[in-house]
């Protein structure tokens, strides 16, 4: 018995060390298997082009928008592209031009884009005080002299783009509610900034009398650059109209815009994602649809601008 016993004894051990080393390979194969990344759903595309209006300094623009980019590469497993814009005019013509799938469209443009190419809105980001939408500021330097519509004849006005609510849309009817039919004939000389900020710095640094734009940017630089708050004064303030709005082209594939419009809804409930919404400026994503728009079709109407026919171009 005890011969026996102890003559069984090495054939065990090689047994144990057998399954342990057999369990070894499968924890480890478990291991690799678990750091490949999880196979996703093939889209109709493995890229995504999106465009960016410019409605601040375009490196300011392109460094904040490179983070939400790599969090939506990252989400979506596919490549996601960012283009900015040079003009505000130009997006519908870009659009169609360079085959982009989606674009971050102003309140005007976004507009414009549905009704010429139908695009579909998906979503904009919450600003940090937990509005999603802004309105447009006219503003003139405190020492200026200007308060009314009256006191602005002959002045220098800096518009943004001609396809913009806040920077162009509102002071047009501003000026019509004023009297003041054409203020290009009733002002002394007009021009383009091309960004909201740098409509704010044309008013500050005595390039212009009077400006417009819209108050996320205004209020932006103002935290920036003390300034703007001691040496200028908001003389109107337009209605709400949304955020910009992420908005895609009518035949993009269902499921991959399905799943962009859920990675964006939910990012502030995912840890990364909040992490990138806070260096993003933005507390979340909000859905969009076509009756938050109410405001600017008002001003369209108050100026006369058809917008499936609108001529946006800026010279």
């Amino acid at each position: 018995m005890h011969s026996h016993a102890i003559g069984n004894i090495a054939p065990c051990r090689h047994a144990v060390l057998a399954v342990i080393a057999a369990a070894a390979l499968v924890v480890g194969g478990c291991t690799k298997q678990k750091e490949e990344p999880p196979l996703r759903k093939a889209f109709g595309q493995q890229e995504l082009l999106i465009g960016l209006i410019p409605e601040q300094n375009i490196f300011k623009q392109r460094e904040r928008y490179n983070l939400l980019r790599m969090y939506l590469s990252g989400k979506l497993g596919i490549t996601v592209n960012f283009t900015s814009l040079s003009r505000y005019g130009n997006i519908i013509d870009r659009f169609t031009a360079e085959r982009m799938d989606a674009a971050f469209f102003g309140s005007f443009t976004d507009g414009l884009a549905r009704r010429q190419l139908g695009v579909e809105p998906l979503a904009r980001p919450v600003n940090l005080d937990g509005t999603s939408t802004y309105h447009g500021y006219l503003f003139v330097r405190k020492d200026s002299g200007i308060r009314k519509a009256a006191d602005m004849k002959g002045k220098r006005f800096a518009f943004v783009e001609y396809a913009t609510t806040a920077g162009y849309l509102f002071p047009l009817a501003y000026f019509r509610s004023s009297g003041v039919p054409d203020p290009q004939q009733y002002l002394g000389q007009t021009f383009f900034a091309g960004s909201h900020d740098a409509a704010v710095l044309a008013v500050l640094n005595r390039e212009a009398d009077i400006g417009a734009a819209k108050n996320t940017i205004y209020d932006q630089l103002a935290g920036e650059n003390p300034r703007i708050e001691q040496e200028l004064i908001i003389l109107a303030t337009s209605g709400v109209v949304p955020q910009n709005c992420l908005a895609v082209r009518k035949d993009l594939d269902p499921d991959l815009k399905a799943e962009l419009k859920r990675v964006l809804l939910e990012m502030e409930r995912d840890p990364e994602g909040a992490e990138v919404l806070r260096k993003f400026g933005a507390r979340g994503f909000v859905e969009t649809v076509d009756q938050d728009y109410a405001y600017l079709y008002t001003l369209a109407s108050q100026v006369g601008i058809d917008l499936k026919t609108y001529n946006y171009r800026n010279k």
